[in-house]
């Protein structure tokens, strides 16, 4: 489908796009996400319709922006996450030439990679909800809705919003990038695992990391998902006590949901920091980014997953 020529063709009709082939309808669901009688109550309602006002983006693309829906797809949102941290990849994937403001007939699109290609996949703005509620990602704030647009779209690439029920963080870095990505067992990791995190930050790849479990999104009193993707948003090496301390970043896609231990937001770790450093690094709010120590990391994750642009 070529966007520019079904925009243009919508402006001068008058008319919002809708996409036959990817419709309103439950078939873009899938049939075994929701029981039938759920999947018969879908609504499909435009961001116009939802808000007054609606953008595509409001300052600049964050991870804080996305708050995971009913659909398992933190596999895929852990890599978006990691995708806002690196603006040369997220503008390949999220066109600008698109809004709500100028020539909006209903139409957006993005960009993914597929076999040795980028690929534009068009799609209709109608998002589906169910007893009101987003089935999709929901926007953080009310009336930005690149999150839910373009899991849309992904959804779409995919076949359905069912498919996107569970899948892997690897394949999904490479799909937003068209980089290079490798995996690490933390259960059995390499000997320079904290240099590999600290260089890997600096070199601007994206990161992400998953928990085991056959029972998804399980969470521990310690405040850890099992069975579910996070993103890795930072590694640094910070002054602690009379030493040095290797401490991680991570980003649950959920938008809240935090590990309880050493380094998180009201841990006591943070009163041994100098204050420089606190007010850089600690940002103590529920939004579902934490610290751990290197040692946490190991034991609390199963992999490690790093994508660069380049092996």
């Amino acid at each position: 489908q070529d966007f520019n020529r079904l925009r243009a063709l919508c402006l001068s009709q008058g008319l919002l796009f809708e996409d036959a082939t990817f419709p309103a309808h439950f078939s873009s669901i899938g049939p075994n996400l929701l029981p039938e009688d759920k999947l018969r109550r879908i609504q499909w309602k435009r961001p116009t319709e939802l808000q007054r006002n609606p953008f595509l983006i409001i300052d600049g693309a964050s991870r804080f922006d996305i708050m995971q829906g009913e659909i398992g797809d933190c596999w895929m949102l852990a890599a978006l996450g990691s995708l806002t941290l690196q603006k040369q990849f997220l503008e390949n994937v999220l066109p600008k030439d698109q809004g709500f403001q100028d020539d909006y007939a209903g139409i957006f699109h993005f960009r993914f990679w597929q076999y040795g290609d980028w690929v534009d996949v068009v799609i209709d703005d109608r998002l589906p909800f169910l007893n009101g509620r987003y089935l999709s990602v929901h926007p953080r704030t009310s009336n930005e809705f690149w999150p839910s647009l373009l899991e849309k779209a992904y959804a779409k690439l995919r076949g359905s919003y069912q498919n996107l029920h569970g899948g892997y963080l690897s394949d999904a870095l490479v799909d937003l990038t068209g980089g290079v990505q490798v995996q690490f067992s933390l259960k059995d990791p390499p000997s320079d695992l904290e240099e590999i995190l600290k260089a890997a930050a600096q070199s601007r790849c994206l990161m992400g990391c998953s928990t085991s479990g056959h029972l998804r999104n399980i969470e521990l009193r310690n405040g850890i998902v099992q069975g579910h993707a996070y993103t890795v948003t930072g590694a640094v090496k910070i002054r602690y006590k009379n030493g040095w301390k290797h401490i991680i970043r991570i980003w649950n896609p959920w938008g809240h949901g935090e590990w309880k231990g050493p380094w998180s937001d009201d841990s006591p770790q943070w009163q041994h920091v100098e204050p420089q450093y606190r007010e850089a690094y600690l940002r103590n709010k529920d939004d579902g980014e934490f610290w751990m120590s290197c040692k946490n990391f190991q034991e609390q994750f199963s992999w490690l997953y790093v994508c660069n642009s380049t092996p």
